[in-house]
């Protein structure tokens, strides 16, 4: 790497981490989440709620975590079945077990915007909104209608929420508990809207309301509102267990993946990004092979001619022929052995015929060759002529071979 690209990479590695430090320092946002889970504190969570049904129930209010179609299987389970969240989407079958639980005595208190259709179609009663033409805001005026609980100011849900109320209700049977309506620069309930009810189901009671923002840490710590909230519940006082249900909750809790649990961190969330960030840096500036120049080894000529020609020029000088034609001898006889795969060691009539077949010669000249070799072997000493009547006689046996001349 020069100079100038760790100088580059320097400073961009800095920016980086200046970037990271701002973004973990700054203020976290305020989260508006619906998640009515009595674990959250953010402003549509339940946690003070939930808080208070404890001080206030002490022992008689129970978390369930499982749907109420594998709750009620409980023969035993009795009391109030409390549900708060933005929708409450039961299906036909959970209905109809929630509808016959409730029947044998046993209370359903159902707080969302938007309630099952499955419920809804089964009590023959239509939900619409409520909003103001000249005014695009949608803040919810609440009031109860029982004089006990009835408060002189309606209570303001100041801010944007959907105002669900009940269009169509079975009069004969359902009991009217709160109304709400737009509200429109005045604390007042002119045109009420019904969003509260209590209808009898058998032996048990039902009860739905149509505003579950009430029951959040939002609405309960503003002013005075929670004096509403606590005359809504004041329905529920019947001394039996109240069951608090955490599935139907936008905001319960699932398992997570260790990837969700970095990011849910903003300090271990920069931190991956750093290290991802750093590790792909490196790849690109130190991912090459690095590695020094291979020097040029040039390989060892072949001596083997000339040191030959050397040795045999020697043995000329000195007039010792004969060890020269031991020599050609010995080099013919491991040509035999290794180019033509005979042994040398019988040499008989069939060692001729094989040799000839294998030479593309005749047995004749295979003969006469080794008669040379057998007369020179047994004088002890051998002129020039006969050492080169040999060299040419093998010399001519070997063209046959490779057709090619040879000086060994």
């Amino acid at each position: 790497m020069t100079k100038i690209q760790k100088i580059l990479t320097l400073g961009f590695l800095i920016t980086i981490a200046a970037l990271v430090y701002v973004e973990s320092t700054k203020p976290v946002p305020l989260s508006w989440f619906p998640s009515y889970s009595n674990e959250d504190k953010i402003p549509y969570g339940s946690y003070v709620l939930f808080d208070l049904l404890q001080d206030t129930f002490k022992n008689k209010l129970e978390e369930v975590n499982l749907p109420p179609f594998e709750m009620l299987k409980d023969t035993s389970f009795y009391g109030t079945y409390l549900f708060i969240n933005n929708t409450v989407n039961f299906d036909k079958s959970e209905l109809e077990k929630l509808l016959a639980w409730t029947e044998k005595g046993n209370t359903l208190f159902v707080s969302a915007n938007y309630h099952s259709e499955a419920l809804l179609d089964s009590l023959k009663m239509k939900t619409s909104a409520a909003f103001l033409f000249s005014n695009f805001e949608t803040r919810a005026l609440l009031n109860l209608v029982n004089k006990k609980l009835t408060s002189s100011t309606p209570f303001l849900l100041n801010k944007e929420v959907p105002i669900l109320y009940f269009k169509e209700i079975d009069t004969a049977k359902t009991t009217v508990l709160g109304v709400t309506q737009v509200f429109n620069d005045t604390l007042t309930i002119s045109k009420p809207k019904v969003n509260f009810i209590r209808m009898p189901i058998g032996k048990g009671l039902l009860y739905l309301h149509n505003q579950p923002e009430i029951f959040t840490n939002y609405f309960i710590l503003t002013e005075n509102n929670i004096e509403h909230t606590q005359n809504v519940l004041s329905y529920l006082n019947n001394n039996t267990t109240i069951y608090w249900d955490n599935h139907y909750k936008t905001g319960k809790k699932t398992s997570k993946s260790p990837l969700y649990l970095l990011f849910a961190n903003k300090h271990l969330k920069w931190g991956y990004y750093f290290v991802l960030l750093g590790s792909i840096l490196f790849i690109l500036f130190e991912g090459k092979r690095k590695q020094k120049p291979i020097p040029i080894v040039v390989p060892l000529t072949n001596k083997t001619y000339e040191y030959t020609q050397t040795i045999a020029g020697m043995y000329l000088e000195k007039k010792e022929h004969l060890e020269i034609a031991k020599k050609q001898i010995a080099l013919f006889f491991e040509f035999i052995r290794t180019r033509l795969r005979l042994p040398t060691e019988h040499i008989n009539q069939r060692f001729f015929e094989a040799l000839a077949s294998r030479s593309n010669s005749s047995v004749e000249d295979v003969k006469s060759i080794f008669l040379s070799i057998e007369n020179i072997q047994k004088k002890p000493t051998i002129s020039k002529e006969e050492l080169l009547v040999l060299y040419q006689k093998i010399n001519h046996f070997k063209t046959k071979v490779d057709g090619t001349s040879t000086n060994k």
